[in-house]
């Protein structure tokens, strides 16, 4: 019997799949445009077998696949399909072909839920109302906006000649006067900065969360899963009582990773400190095809374009928005990590026994069926491409002109 078999994936890679449609059927997943499953189904090789570990990311980045590779991972679970539509080629020249391509060559398989994940029932839309009805200690802080700070003004010395108005026509003297130095604003900004890949669970952090008291109600229902009733895409959060706008703000920022900063969207001629939101329409990652037409006070999600959020404002509505994967990456660490875990252990134990009873193994294939070890991790590359870098200085060069 061959060691390497080119129409086998390891078993350990069938433990994985099976698990994640356990969790996330496919079913669930939005079939008008997604891709969803094993979308690489990477040759076993049990001379050379992979760890039996998988690696979670939001998005498969050559840095994400570089990472999968040094670690020996088995399986890439990435949340967004790295191959949405069908290719009339593989070549290296591709950046996204060009890592599928190698994970293939090490074995490692890669697995998307996107969609299904979004839909299931303690999914991600659930895990973003927990965390907007969740609670801080009491007192619960507040956000408060600062003053706009107003910029010196600009004094313009009449007598200073510049290089631009100077003409051949004036007198050899005005050119040579000596300039007094202007001023300039000399501003420092950090490097971006992302959210931290802190997991978001009550012994690790101080948000409790769903701990406000309200109703969720799914905004667009997928019927017809078995096992997974209330299943659907977006929430709508109705609290019992009206909730700060500043309250909301604090529990999204300490839920999500505690970003330095995020997009709010508020009516003109409202202030963030007297707005008060009783519903809250809840979608992850482009929440425009969810959450149009929702009449809910704020709007959660992760982007909405210039005129959406434009439109929402217009009737009166609030939008938070954190960048595209940032409502997404913290449920990772923070759910799916010890879903898959404990889903895993169990099926692998049923494939190793299933595999173990088949005749002809090989040596290298018995020693695979022989490893318990499972372990799931989320990357440490992943991360949204959109950073948010800080003013931190901004000091006065020069004196001004008097």
């Amino acid at each position: 019997m061959s060691t390497y078999t080119t129409d086998r994936a390891s078993p350990f890679t069938r433990a994985v799949v099976s698990s994640m449609r356990k969790l996330y059927p496919e079913a669930l997943a939005d079939q008008s445009f997604d891709n969803t499953g094993l979308l690489l189904e990477a040759p076993f090789d049990p001379i050379r077998r992979q760890m039996n570990s998988v690696l979670l990311t939001i998005d498969l980045t050559k840095a994400v696949a570089d990472e999968a590779i040094e670690r020996k991972d088995c399986v890439v679970v990435a949340y967004h399909p790295i191959i949405f539509r069908g290719f009339k080629s593989l070549t290296l020249s591709d950046c996204q072909q060009q890592s599928i391509l190698r994970l293939a060559l090490e074995g490692i398989s890669v697995y998307s839920p996107h969609t299904a994940v979004d839909a299931a029932p303690g999914g991600l839309a659930d895990w973003l109302a927990d965390i907007v009805t969740g609670h801080l200690p009491n007192p619960e802080p507040e956000t408060h906006t600062a003053q706009p700070q107003k910029s010196p003004p600009e004094t313009i010395e009449e007598d200073v000649v510049s290089e631009a108005n100077t003409s051949a026509e004036q007198p050899a003297e005005a050119n040579k006067r000596p300039q007094r130095p202007k001023m300039s604003m000399q501003r420092t900004y950090s490097q971006p900065t992302y959210p931290s890949h802190r997991p978001v669970d009550a012994s690790k952090t101080d948000l409790a969360p769903s701990s406000v008291d309200h109703t969720r109600s799914v905004i667009n229902p997928v019927t017809g899963v078995e096992e997974f009733e209330g299943a659907g895409f977006g929430r709508l959060v109705t609290f019992s009582e009206p909730q700060p706008l500043t309250h909301l703000v604090e529990r999204i920022a300490h839920g999500v990773g505690s970003p330095k900063g995020f997009p709010l969207a508020i009516p003109q001629g409202k202030q963030v400190e007297d707005i008060q939101i009783r519903t809250v329409g809840v979608s992850a990652g482009s929440g425009h095809n969810v959450l149009k037409g929702v009449d809910a006070d704020l709007l959660f999600t992760g982007e909405l374009s210039h005129h959406e959020a434009l439109a929402a404002t217009e009737k009166g509505q609030c939008v938070i928005t954190l960048f595209h994967s940032n409502s997404e990456r913290g449920y990772l660490s923070s759910v799916l990590k010890e879903k898959l875990t404990r889903v895993l252990r169990e099926e692998w134990e049923r494939i190793r026994k299933e595999v173990a009873e088949a005749q002809d193994l090989t040596p290298e294939w018995e020693d695979a069926v022989k490893d318990e070890d499972v372990l799931v991790e989320c990357s440490e590359q992943d991360r949204d491409p959109f950073g948010v870098v800080i003013l931190q200085s901004s000091k006065q060069e020069g004196k001004p002109l008097s």
